[in-house]
């Protein structure tokens, strides 16, 4: 597998990023990474990286990007944090991936039986964990399907919940960059979404709306 340069990532489209992944997703599902080499992908990175895709990501020990998606040294940037929420720093971030670094696609990436979600369901408050569920804590007061039992122990609340904030996040990055909102305005760049199950493996994209 070629580690990505400048002329490569300029030939990917935003579309074609996607389907990179998705074709990762299912390599990985199906237990057939491809063979890398990983020292020789440092080596060729060492003097600049030029990554088809940002991600952002829960920081669930159980959800790297990088694994989930088959993508080796060089061809993700991985934002990771609890809730895959975003704030300042992360938009920062995304900005620098996708203005400054050339990435093509955005993927906010939440995932099944998530803590953050959870927390923010049951309302916990502890330390400086509290400020983190309450940009979470949006997307449990939207979710109006579900009547009863609305804290964690009801699994088909939480993941409608994580759902919900995967969305939300996705709305927040177009309404609080307008560096990012003009990308994909200009169809420079595509902001997706993603649940990735961790009992199977599988992503599934999910659009806005």
């Amino acid at each position: 597998m070629k580690t990505l340069n400048k002329e490569m990532q300029a030939a990917i489209t935003p579309s074609m990023a996607l389907e990179l992944l998705k074709e990762g997703n299912k390599r990985f599902v199906n237990n057939l990474k491809i063979n890398r080499n990983l020292l020789q992908q440092a080596n060729e990175t060492s003097d600049g990286q030029h990554p088809f895709a940002v991600i952002l990501s829960c920081i669930d020990s159980r959800t790297s990007a990088e694994l989930i998606f088959d993508q080796g040294l060089g061809d993700i940037f991985s934002v990771r944090i609890a809730g895959n929420i975003i704030n300042e720093d992360i938009l920062g971030s995304m900005e620098f991936g996708c203005k400054v670094s050339m990435a093509k696609i955005i993927v906010v990436l939440g995932h099944t039986k998530c803590g953050a979600v959870r927390g923010a369901c049951d309302h916990i408050e502890m330390g400086n964990l509290t400020v983190l569920l309450t940009k979470i804590r949006p997307a449990v007061d939207d979710e109006q399907t579900v009547k009863e039992n609305r804290n964690s122990k009801n699994s088909e609340f939480v993941e409608k919940v994580a759902l919900i904030n995967v969305k939300r996040t996705m709305k927040s990055i177009m309404e609080r960059s307008p560096i990012l909102k003009e990308m994909v305005e200009n169809e420079s760049i595509a902001i997706i979404g993603g649940i990735h199950d961790i009992t199977t493996g599988v992503v599934k994209f999910i659009s806005a709306q």
